[in-house]
This record gives structure tokens, C-alpha cells and sequence, in this order.
């Protein structure tokens, strides 16, 4: 017994960073990763996954990216010549767990392809320590240029360039943000894909200075705030703290996104919650205030944590933003009146990012910004819906019922109280 005690010292000893539950680091410089549901193979047979074919394929040989193509075999077969829309998924895991491989996530992006009817490609990228941020950065950026080449089959033959999305939940939400806005600088012309939206699950963006309701910890949350704290420097090899603008996003980035939609969706207890919400008005308030057109969707789980519906999908709350996430991405797109106009068609007309800010500078411009914001959760309500203008040169409003006319400068605000 003493031997035995003497074993568990050292080894207790040994340990040099823990960060409980997701992993601990030994001096050794040893990995032992404790959260990370076991590996799923992937299978071209529908049959054995839910009506989802997947597939496996290496995008870089010389860094190890990878990813999981998964197509909804119904939803090919019923688009015909009509092509399925494009989501590049990328996993959370606090940056240093979980894979695109495993149970957990080939069971959330096999529910996304088939409820979305969507070709989904989850992206396996590489994972801290051992590889520091910005490695998971270039590796989704990598991935993004790879789905543009649509050098593989399944892509060339079903995906619909005009409708990709960006999307991913917690650290993969804090990655799918900074490939929008790295796809926005770019300007698409690396690119063959044009970025519809963006949809981002309990997404991980932090600060050095703590928000009021950060402060407060119940005990029970998944992120108590001093977790979070201690998260950052440890996945950059301690390059960055938490001051760093790619946790706390300036307003000029988050202004760069070009993607015409934005998706956030945040967990009532989720100690990260406000930061998902003030990203989004963030958004909302610039493309308000300078009449640039976008939308804006917030939706809100009441009562649940960060990420409830990976491990409890069959929840009420969990199908419910499940519908909103498919709704979001099913949404017919909308002709913009500002902007650049799709892809495939900007070297034809010649004028993309010019014509965006001839009208950005016009004070005549006609625009809409629609901001949506659901709860999930709670006693069912009915929809409210209310309309208000917001002008270009002032700060006058108009309030009145939605089915008045449209005019310019048009903001909406819906909630959906469930």
C-alpha cells in the first residue's frame, strides 16, 4: 500500500498544467486528453449512418488536415439538377480536444447534413498543444480553399457555391469567425465559393477584463470564468494573453465580414453567452448604422449550458436550435441591394466591392437589416413583430406594425419567445 501511494504522488507530481475535464499536460510533455468521445469510421453506405453517406479525405498531406464529407443521400437524390447548400463545420473542444472524427461530432454533423438536407464537411484540424494556435487557423483556412477548389466528386457534383456557410460551436465558432473574416479580406478571389452566412454555436470569444455577469459563478456551470481565463495562453504556448483581438474581436473586423447573414446562438448559463451576444450586435449596429444590408439572428437557449445539445440531442431545446440552425440555412437567399454579387457572376459585371461603396457612400441608399432574436425554452409565446427606421444621416425612428411599406433604411427587429 505504501508503494502504491508513493506511485500515485509521483504521478499526481508529474502533472504540469491541468485543465480538467478536457486535458492534462505532464512534465514529460506528455498529453492525456480526458474529453474526447471515441472515433467513428466513416462509411459511403447511407444505410449505416442515418441516410447520410461519409467520407474521409486528406487535405494537406504535409500538415495531417483532414476532413468528414457527410451527404444526406434523400436530399441528393431530390435536388436533381438543384444543387445542396455548402457548411464547412469546424469542432469544438477548447482547441485542444475532441476531432471531427468522433462520435460526438459524426453525430452532430450526420443530424446537420440530413435535417438541412446540406453536403457537410467537418474539418479534422490540428490541435493545441502540440500545434498552437494559430495552427487550427490555417488549417480551416486551408479547408475553406480546399472546398473552393471542388476538386472532390461529391463537391463538384452537389454542393452549391452560392450558398456555402461557415460554421462551428465554441472553440470551432471563435475558428468559423475568423475564416469569414480572412474570406472577407480576401475578397473571395482566392476563393471559388461565395459565403452566405455564418452560424456560430456557444462560441468562444473572452477578454481581459470580466463582464458583470462573468463574475458570477454558481458552481455548476460548465466555464467557470477562471477556467476560461487560463484557456487562451495555454493554447497559444503562451504567445497571447486575454487581450488578444482574436478572442475580443475589434469592431472594424467584425465591420470586414461580408457574409450577408450571421447566426449566434448562445445557452442562458453559458458563462461565454454575452460575449456571443455582443458579437452580434456588434454586427447588427454596424450594418444598421451604415446601411450596408445583413442579418442578424440571435438564438437563445433558456436554461441550458454550453454545449447542451451535443450530448443531449434529443432535448426539446437541443431540436429546437437544431430548426432554427436549418431554418438559417434553408432561408431563400435575398437579392442584395448593396454588395457584390455572387461569385460565379462578379467577372462578368465587373463591379463588386466598387459598387459596395458608391451606395455605402450614398445617404439615398435603400438597405435592409434584419436583426432576429428566438428563445428556446420557457412557456410558448406568440411572435411579436415590430418594424422601425433607421436613416443614414439621423437618428429619427419610425415604429409601426410590420405590414407597413417598406422604405429605406428599413431595420426589423422579431423576437420569438418560445
Amino acid at each position: 500500500m505504501h508503494a502504491s501511494k508513493n506511485f500515485v504522488e509521483d504521478a499526481v507530481a508529474e502533472v504540469d498544467f491541468d485543465f480538467s475535464p478536457f486535458l492534462k499536460r505532464y512534465k514529460d510533455g506528455r498529453i492525456e486528453r480526458l474529453l474526447r468521445s471515441p472515433p467513428v469510421p466513416a462509411s459511403e453506405n447511407p444505410r449505416a449512418n442515418r441516410g447520410v453517406a461519409t467520407r474521409d479525405v486528406v487535405i494537406d498531406h504535409s500538415t495531417g488536415v483532414s476532413a468528414r464529407l457527410f451527404l444526406p443521400s434523400r436530399a441528393a437524390k431530390a435536388a436533381g439538377s438543384r444543387r445542396l447548400p455548402l457548411v464547412v463545420y469546424n469542432h469544438g473542444g477548447s482547441f485542444c480536444t475532441e476531432s471531427a472524427f468522433c462520435r460526438t461530432y459524426h453525430g452532430y454533423a450526420t443530424s446537420l447534413a440530413a435535417s438541412a438536407g446540406a453536403l457537410v464537411v467537418s474539418v479534422e484540424y490540428r490541435l493545441a498543444p502540440e500545434h498552437p494556435i494559430p495552427a487550427a487557423y490555417d488549417d480551416a483556412w486551408s479547408a475553406l480553399k480546399w472546398v473552393a477548389s471542388f476538386a472532390d466528386p461529391w463537391l463538384a457534383d452537389y454542393a452549391d457555391p452560392a450558398r456555402t456557410f461557415l460554421a462551428g460551436d465554441s472553440a470551432g465558432g471563435n475558428i468559423a469567425y475568423h475564416t469569414a473574416v480572412r474570406a472577407s479580406q480576401d475578397d473571395g478571389l482566392e476563393l471559388g465559393v461565395d459565403i452566405e452566412g455564418m452560424a456560430i454555436v456557444h462560441p468562444y470569444f473572452w477578454g481581459a477584463e470580466r463582464l458583470p455577469s462573468e463574475e458570477v459563478w454558481d458552481g455548476a456551470a460548465v466555464f467557470p470564468a477562471y477556467g476560461v481565463d487560463w484557456l487562451w495562453p495555454f493554447v497559444t504556448a503562451g504567445q497571447a494573453s486575454n487581450d488578444d483581438p482574436r478572442l475580443n474581436p475589434p469592431e472594424e473586423e467584425i465591420a470586414s465580414l461580408t457574409c450577408r447573414r450571421v447566426l449566434v446562438a448562445v445557452a442562458e448559463k453559458d458563462t461565454l453567452r454575452e460575449r456571443g451576444c455582443r458579437l452580434l450586435d456588434r454586427f447588427s449596429d454596424y450594418n444598421a448604422r451604415t446601411a450596408t444590408g445583413g442579418e442578424a439572428t440571435l438564438v437563445e437557449s433558456e436554461g441550458e449550458d454550453h454545449g447542451f445539445h451535443l450530448y443531449s440531442p434529443l432535448r426539446a431545446t437541443s431540436r429546437r436550435l437544431m430548426e432554427n440552425i436549418v431554418r438559417f440555412i434553408n432561408q431563400p437567399p435575398k437579392p442584395m441591394i448593396l454588395g457584390v454579387p455572387r461569385r460565379p457572376f462578379m467577372d462578368v459585371f465587373d463591379y463588386g466591392m466598387n459598387m459596395k461603396r458608391r451606395c455605402s457612400d450614398s445617404t439615398t441608399t435603400t438597405c435592409s437589416m434584419a436583426y432576429a432574436t428566438s428563445k428556446i425554452g420557457g412557456p410558448k409565446k406568440n411572435y411579436g413583430l415590430f418594424s422601425g427606421a433607421v436613416w443614414p444621416t439621423n437618428k429619427q425612428a419610425y415604429k409601426g406594425p410590420a405590414a407597413a411599406a417598406a422604405f429605406a433604411g428599413t431595420r426589423h427587429l422579431i423576437k420569438n419567445m418560445w
